[in-house]
């Protein structure tokens, strides 16, 4: 939630969950890469060898637009002239060793957490600062990349992009339909909107494409199964400390990595050579990411275990017990281990003339009971509170006035309880300015690659790590170490600090 993030949230004033959502997706389908396989389901296409010729990354006005509606998306670009150097020289290789060595492409380093990485037609690559943080070496960020670049190379990237014009105008179908508390809430208890995907046919497609061309570029092809097993443990721990979708807006919502495709990487690679055999150029690879800010920026708000602090926008909140938080560019989404409570956080647009009351009962959400409504004031802030029913889902919304914005609490819950109000009456109670001493301790966490010395074992290393949870596990996940695995001294290890 960056300070321009409070731009996008507007769109959410008219209607509860519909109008923002729909949004989002229409972004998320223009937005994707490669797709979640098991829901929409393509013909195969063409290898690159017989596909007509890609488009080079010109920036025409469609893709400039897109572009600058992936920045909003994910954070902005992430600005790091070491890392795009190594970035384009390993570009520069694997185009090189491509089949189309006249192409041209752009990369941009977004600054997310997220673990994503995709393409346009156009030629223009993306990957988040969270996926280069999680990769180990130069081979398996080259693994990514010529994975992305055989996705432009088969023109799967233009069948997508023909795909979200139709999603665009489903979105707006359903935009318009009104709101249903109900559809509602089941957009509520997902953190972000499952992306359009490839085929089958056409993720392996893309994977033996790309597996060849970072072969042929004197990289370890072996990258490819490393950094999608990476991935599928990343996904896995996330899942473990949350009821969220684990991969939401990251690399394996649209890059699904099932034991088979994992197999098909290594199978691919074993046709070009041995293990162990190509460069991997980990060195140079830790040298470039030690320093990168890992997970969320400050600048955007930040979750820290059942809190969310926002120091540029000066506030903060704490979730109720057994919640886990996902800060969301539309809004910070709250869900309730089971699922049977969900909690959306967001600001809109109010006139400073118009009484919250009022707003709550202008019609942005359908049945709402306005006998429930009424006026309050939290920690010195004006408030008011309403509930509105839907057939299966009970909502409880507080709208909040802070400086010139104000602020929604919307909370939704299968059955009403004693205990679901009082979750509602906390969380928005905990709502207060950060002190000057917060604002000023609100630093972003770090990448710090260090070598490893006689004496040191996993759980040491582990325990220097700062503001992750599961530390152990967290250490041998980013650093490709198996569950047993103890490091080596003199070996290069990435921790996480302050």
């Amino acid at each position: 939630m960056a300070v321009s993030a409070k731009r996008r949230w507007t769109g959410a004033g008219r209607r509860l969950l519909a109008t923002a959502p729909a949004a989002l997706l229409c972004t998320a389908f223009v937005l994707a890469g490669c797709g979640d396989m098991s829901r929409f389901q393509t013909a195969s296409h063409p290898s690159a060898k017989h596909a007509k010729p890609a488009r080079t990354a010109v920036q025409t006005p469609a893709a400039e637009r897109e572009h600058e509606r992936i920045l909003a998306s994910y954070g902005g670009a992430y600005d790091d002239p070491r890392l795009e150097a190594l970035i384009n020289k390993t570009v520069a290789r694997l185009v090189a060793a491509s089949e189309r060595p006249d192409l041209t492409y752009k990369v941009t380093i977004l600054n997310s957490g997220a673990v994503n990485a995709f393409a346009l037609p156009t030629g223009q690559l993306y990957v988040t600062r969270g996926l280069l943080a999680l990769a180990n070496d130069t081979s398996e960020l080259s693994s990514v990349l010529s994975h992305e670049m055989a996705h432009v190379l088969a023109k799967h990237a233009a069948i997508r992009e023909d795909q979200a014009r139709q999603a665009a105008l489903v979105s707006h179908v359903v935009a318009e339909m009104g709101t249903d508390p109900d559809l509602s809430a089941l957009a509520l208890a997902k953190s972000k909107l499952t992306l359009a995907s490839f085929s089958r046919a056409q993720e392996f497609e893309a994977d033996g494409i790309g597996v060849g061309i970072s072969a042929r570029a004197h990289f370890d092809p072996y990258g490819a199964a490393r950094f999608l097993t990476a991935m599928e443990r990343n996904a896995a721990l996330k899942a473990g400390k949350s009821s969220l979708d684990p991969r939401s807006q990251d690399f394996l919502s649209s890059h699904p990595a099932t034991p088979e495709r994992i197999q098909n990487a290594q199978a691919n690679a074993r046709q070009y050579s041995a293990p162990a055999q190509g460069e991997r150029d980990s060195e140079a690879y830790l040298d470039a990411i030690d320093n990168i800010v890992y997970g969320e920026d400050p600048s955007e708000g930040f979750v820290r275990g059942r809190r969310f602090l926002h120091p540029k926008l000066g506030f903060t909140f704490q979730a109720p017990e057994g919640f886990s938080l996902d800060n969301t560019a539309q809004a910070v989404i709250g869900v309730r281990e089971g699922g049977s409570q969900a909690m959306r956080f967001d600001v809109v647009r109010v006139p400073a003339e118009q009484k919250l009351t009022e707003y709550l009962n202008s019609g942005w959400m359908e049945n709402v009971d306005k006998a429930s409504t009424e006026e309050l004031t939290i920690n010195g802030f004006p408030a008011a509170t309403a509930v509105a029913n839907g057939e299966q889902w009970q909502f409880r919304v507080y709208a909040l006035r802070f400086g010139s914005d104000v602020y929604r609490f919307i909370f939704a819950t299968r059955h009403k309880t004693t205990e679901s109000e009082r979750n509602a009456r906390e969380t928005v109670s905990s709502f207060r300015r950060l002190t000057l001493s917060e604002i000023q301790a609100a630093r972003p966490l770090r990448i710090k690659v260090i070598t490893v010395q006689p004496g040191d074992t996993v759980e040491s290393l582990s325990h220097r790590m700062a503001g992750v949870d599961r530390p152990a596990e967290r250490f041998r996940v980013l650093n490709g170490l198996d569950p047993r695995a103890q490091v080596k001294v003199r070996s290069r290890v990435k921790i996480v600090v302050d």
